[in-house]
């Protein structure tokens, strides 16, 4: 049973609009995340450990959110709002409480632009509202040819196409394949849709194989872009990102434990040949199946 806490703001300014995503503000309706997955960077907070029985419902964020874009408009502070920079908005607990469709709502009415970013499959209950944002929201000066005036931007949070490895890394999310269903949806709507392939989990979905079944799949959905990552660990503790996803490595894929070991025994990332390598090999892939690498 989710938590209730009460904020006194939920609508975050960022500090420099994120070259990826574009968000100008975040917006978390919920706290922790029950989707669990093994390789999120929220790993290590004091909601780390057991993702799934630490959500909690603010309850008061509706109230919270219409008075601070009020605030901003009244400023004539439009930015694009990010859900959700700590939590995914379309979580199961959302099917009871529907705090993203009630938000939804107020920015419909405030007239700003929204980036979903999800790993849900139950975004369709809500696109009368998302036509609506795409219609009327009011885009920052130097977004709006680049956007081409529109108000939404729907992001599918991907790490493998295949649903077994899914089950291990990221056991409390929809499967991939049921994912794809709804990114199929939100494509036919005309919704300027894309892929945050991100993170690529190295020698499992970042093979050869892998990555032309994952590129051509989402060149089929039609879909405008594709944003790749490699992953990034942190920590050593018990609840940290780097310590699950080894232990999950070490029980799965026993043959690339020391690999694994050897990448990330002094740092989070991967090494600077690999991440080169990579990113060499996602822009080739862009320019290969024709999709964009930037929103």
């Amino acid at each position: 049973m989710p938590k209730e806490i009460e904020v006194k703001s939920v609508l975050n300014k960022t500090k420099k609009r994120d070259h990826w995503f574009l968000d100008d503000y975040t917006l978390n309706l919920y706290s922790s995340c029950s989707f669990n997955c093994l390789y999120c960077y929220i790993r290590g907070s004091k909601y780390g450990k057991n993702l799934e029985n630490s959500v909690s419902v603010k309850t008061n964020a509706i109230e919270i959110l219409d008075r601070q874009l009020f605030n901003r408009a009244k400023k004539n502070q439009y930015g694009i709002i990010a859900f959700s920079s700590a939590t995914d908005p379309y979580l199961q607990v959302d099917k009871k409480n529907e705090l993203t469709r009630e938000a939804l709502k107020v920015i419909a009415k405030h007239k700003f632009p929204v980036h979903i970013i999800t790993k849900s499959d139950f975004i369709d209950r809500d696109f009368d509202l998302l036509h609506q944002i795409n219609k009327t929201a009011i885009l920052p000066n130097d977004l709006q040819h680049r956007l081409n005036n529109k108000g939404v931007i729907v992001s599918f949070s991907f790490s493998t196409l295949d649903d077994e490895v899914a089950k291990i890394f990221e056991k409390g999310a929809p499967k991939p394949s049921n994912r794809l269903k709804c990114v199929q949806k939100v494509v036919g709507q005309n919704l300027h849709t894309g892929i945050s392939l991100m993170p690529l989990l190295p020698f499992i979905s970042d093979t050869t194989e892998h990555l032309n079944l994952l590129f051509s799949t989402f060149k089929k959905s039609k879909v405008n872009y594709v944003l790749p990552a490699t992953i990034t660990l942190f920590g050593n503790g018990t609840a940290d990102s780097k310590t699950l996803v080894l232990n999950a490595i070490r029980k799965h894929y026993p043959k690339l434990e020391n690999r694994y070991l050897s990448y990330f025994k002094n740092g989070s990332q991967m090494p600077i040949y690999y991440r080169t390598a990579f990113e060499k090999k996602m822009k080739e892939l862009s320019i290969e199946y024709g999709i964009k690498d930037s929103i």
